[in-house]
């Protein structure tokens, strides 16, 4: 007996390294389920069960640090049975079950993270400021006019910069609705007024990006940044200049990486913190980079889509300033969901697109083979699609494994439009800024969640052409993928997240990617949004009661959480 994923590739049928069985082992593990592990190249699904089971019967008893209260009231089980029962389900009920309880934890501990490490009351403007010329004169020069979106955004963060108390703001903006020149009008406010500002990026290529419009800017329009770049990939001599240049403040606009948030980075008197794509920051990566500089002007931006309802509680400490308009000047993307047959007709329908001088995308979920050989990896797929395109197609491949300097280089190379194509993994899915690129073609569309394949189309329809996204479904499916037809009808990322929630339903886990939002190890604050809001409730009562989490019932729970903003909830777990 031969058992693997079955899949079709070139018109031909695969079988994706089967395990070979005699008859009567293949008999004793039907209508059994059997774990499917994210592994790493060499380990096999078999070897890690094997070693979580050995471990977990070694392990004599689990310390709970939930109180008994809120047990009992969800009716979780013992920690180490719900371990078991992941690892070992006798059915798909017993899997979600033990699931249920550690999405509830990390959404206790998130929030309890968050709510117990700010206040309420906002602390005082230390640093002092008045409206300068330089923000009226960049919208000016500029070659467009703010949306009404942009122009409320940027008078609420002026208002907050000039105000009594400390700015604390959510910019909550649809992929392409500009949130890059509110921030930059945001920090020409701050250094106008002689002071530093920072903006954190979570990726190098999103860093250098950033780095690379504010010098565009500063030679077009004359501003008075003096930014640095501060990346991981920077070498000692090259990182002890920069850190030298940021406590003299002889920089006033500090961009990077993580690698702002190293104890060596002193700043000289930073007043504004921009954190891009907060979400992907852990609670205390976020909170050290804000505390170099004292009580000073915080802003978030994020476009993943959230609900306003759940936005709420996950922000709750933070003004919400939503921007739901795109510029004008951009044309609305055109979308469609088809199947592998319709794949040829696609590569033409690119060439025709590269002859008029326009760039391609295409994702793929895996970077490299080897692993999941039934979903396209970019390595093999760019080699794939080379002889359905004319000679002169520049094509080249992207993803996480490469080297950072690798990775700017491409997407350098790709900006400049010494690329046509680029075969990539999610690794561009945020902030990429290429306008000529008009096609978004995803690979194994279904197996990504809603909120990274609106992210990832949110890549294409930053310039003044018609541009479109396929979405390529690879599994054989009579009906129509419900979650792909949202996006097939509507570019609104509001909009969607919505219907995604509606569509999801509490509990609705198997088969589903995550979000992507907030990188939670079990919960997704879609399919498990009331689960967010019963965790919320909880953690306002518990502080309200104990907001010190010094009662006896709550000192577990209390290192629980301290030990979760150090280490992350998959290291406690």
């Amino acid at each position: 007996m031969f058992y693997g994923t079955v899949y079709v590739k070139n018109e031909m049928v695969f079988m994706s390294h089967p395990k070979m069985y005699d008859p009567s082992e293949y008999q004793k593990l039907e209508e059994q389920l059997v774990p499917i592990y994210t592994r790493t190249k060499g380990l096999t699904d078999q070897a890690i069960y094997k070693h979580c089971m050995n471990a977990l019967s070694r392990i004599e008893q689990v310390d709970e640090f939930l109180p008994d209260d809120l047990r009992e009231k969800y009716g979780f089980l013992p920690i180490k049975q719900a371990l078991k029962l992941l690892h070992a389900p006798e059915d798909l009920s017993d899997a979600a079950t033990a699931r249920k309880r550690f999405a509830y934890e990390e959404f206790l501990l998130f929030l309890l993270a968050v709510k117990s490490h700010s206040s309420s009351v906002r602390t005082k403007n230390c640093h002092e400021m008045i409206e300068t010329a330089d923000a009226g004169l960049l919208l000016e020069k500029l070659p467009y006019q703010l949306t009404a979106s942009q122009a409320e955004a940027f008078a609420q963060i002026k208002a907050d910069m000039l105000g009594e108390t400390c700015m604390n703001r959510l910019l909550q903006g649809d992929v392409g609705s500009g949130k890059t020149i509110v921030a930059i009008l945001a920090l020409l406010l701050c250094v106008t007024n002689g002071y530093q500002g920072a903006m954190m990026a979570p990726t190098e290529v999103l860093a250098l990006q950033h780095m690379e419009t504010v010098q565009s800017m500063i030679k077009k329009y004359d501003l008075p940044f003096r930014p640095v770049l501060l990346t991981g990939a920077q070498t000692a001599k090259e990182k002890r200049e920069i850190y030298a240049a940021i406590e003299n403040g002889t920089c006033n606009l500090v961009i990077g990486t993580h690698a702002l948030i190293q104890d060596a980075v002193v700043f000289h008197n930073l007043a504004l913190v921009v954190t891009d794509e907060q979400h992907r920051f852990g609670v205390k990566q976020r909170e050290k980079l804000v505390s170099k500089g004292g009580d000073i002007h915080t802003i978030v931006m994020s476009a993943t889509p959230i609900p306003r309802s759940l936005a709420l509680i996950l922000y709750g400490d933070m003004d919400i300033t939503e921007m739901k308009e795109v510029p004008s000047e951009r044309l609305p993307i055109k979308n469609c969901v088809v199947n592998q047959n319709y794949r040829q007709t696609a590569y033409k329908f690119m060439q025709d697109e590269i002859r008029k001088g326009h760039q391609i995308y295409i994702i793929c979920p895996m970077a490299e083979p080897g692993v999941m050989e039934e979903l396209e990896n970019v390595v093999d797929y760019a080699k794939f699609i080379r002889p359905f395109f004319e000679e002169n197609v520049r094509i080249a491949y992207l993803h996480g494994k490469m080297k950072p300097k690798q990775k700017a280089e491409i997407m350098d190379r790709f900006s400049d439009g010494e690329i046509d194509i680029l075969v990539s993994t999610t690794v561009i899915e945020v902030g990429i800024n290429v306008p000529n690129a008009t096609v978004m073609m995803v690979e194994n569309a279904e197996r990504f969640g809603l909120a990274t394949l609106h992210q990832i189309r949110g890549r294409v329809g930053r310039g003044d052409a018609q541009s479109y996204c396929i979405f390529m479904e690879t599994e054989e499916k009579t009906e129509k993928n419900e979650r792909l037809e949202i996006l097939n009808h509507s570019n609104d990322g509001f909009e969607i997240a919505g219907e995604d929630l509606k569509l999801r339903g509490p509990g609705d886990f198997m088969g589903i990617e995550q979000s992507g939002a907030f990188r939670f190890r079990y919960a997704d604050i879609y399919q498990d949004a009331d689960m967010l809001k019963s965790a919320a409730e909880d953690v306002a009562k518990i502080l309200k009661n104990d907001s010190l989490l010094i009662e006896e019932s709550h000192i577990p729970l209390k290192r629980k959480m301290e030990t979760y903003v150090s280490s992350g909830y998959i290291k406690i777990l």
